[in-house]
């Protein structure tokens, strides 16, 4: 099981914690645009960072605010209470605009989508060649859920990379580690790994 440390630092600046790039794309065989990711905490709070490439930034017009998510490029957080998900998992689903679609789920793939990630806090912003986005959760919000136990969490890192072709937006998918589906799937076992804390 892939693993990442959640560096400690009093300044609470992801830009001083481990680099994590080993992103793929679990069914596609092509090289990855840079998609990386920092996170540290200072024993409060749990920051992160993710830095993205990417030349053809698709952000759906909708109006609806989970809709506009969902058919947008962006960046995803899961973390679970059990490493078979028998028992409630939780993801942020993360546009550049500062939109989220975010719920609370059972496997395999029942969520309620009226569940609000409580103290998550984060902000996109567009770049040139792609954007970056950081945020914040306090630590007792991921205690209080069950995932963050004895400085250890099961958590899962993942990108939707949308592109534009003449048929339509094409949809991709970028993972941490291949969750072992032949099909496209985040919302299984396979697919988390372990942050942690210093």
């Amino acid at each position: 099981m892939k693993t990442y440390r959640v560096r400690r630092t009093a300044s609470l600046d992801p830009l001083e914690g481990d680099l994590l790039d080993d992103f793929q794309f679990p069914w596609l065989d092509r090289p990855v645009p840079r998609t990386e990711f920092r996170a540290v905490w200072d024993g409060e709070t749990f920051a992160f960072r993710f830095e993205v490439e990417d030349d053809d930034l698709v952000l759906d017009p909708s109006e609806d605010p989970d809709a506009a998510v969902l058919g947008s490029d962006r960046v995803e957080l899961f973390f679970a209470t059990s490493r078979d998900l028998s028992t409630p998992y939780y993801g942020a689903e993360m546009d550049p605009r500062g939109g989220v679609y975010d719920y609370l789920a059972r496997y395999h793939r029942q969520f309620d989508d009226t569940w609000r990630f409580p103290g998550l806090e984060f902000a996109g912003e567009l770049v040139e060649g792609g954007y970056e986005l950081s945020g914040r959760i306090p630590a007792a919000v991921l205690r209080d859920l069950g995932c963050l136990r004895d400085r250890e969490m099961i958590a899962g890192v993942y990108r939707a990379e949308f592109s534009r072709s003449p048929e339509g937006v094409v949809q991709n998918w970028i993972s941490w580690i291949h969750p072992g589906t032949e099909t496209p799937d985040f919302h299984v076992p396979g697919s988390f790994g372990s942050f942690r804390f210093d």
